[in-house]
């Protein structure tokens, strides 16, 4: 009697993990440009090296998740010299 479910993963799994973890990349990164942008910027930079690594069929969505990101955090430089506070308003 087995209690809990095999261990082996359906054909494709991986795949289509690593293609929702590209298009989440990409909406973090693009959200992460108007609010949170410490929190969302390195989350989608990680979230599209991840899908990168496991080989997802969306490469676009995941560069331009990493180069969302990495926007990000340079939006986020940009008003911590204008602020010289850790958060900036408008």
């Amino acid at each position: 009697m087995h209690l809990t479910a095999p261990a082996t993963a359906r054909p494709g799994t991986r795949t289509r993990d690593a293609d929702g973890m590209a298009v989440a990349s990409f909406v973090l990164g693009l959200l992460g440009l108007l609010v949170f942008n410490i929190f969302l910027g390195p989350t989608a930079i990680v979230l599209a090296a991840v899908s990168l690594w496991r080989g997802t069929k969306r490469r676009g969505r995941a560069f331009l998740g990493m180069g969302l990101g990495v926007a990000d955090l340079l939006v986020l430089l940009a008003f911590m010299q204008v602020d010289n506070t850790l958060s900036w308003s408008f």
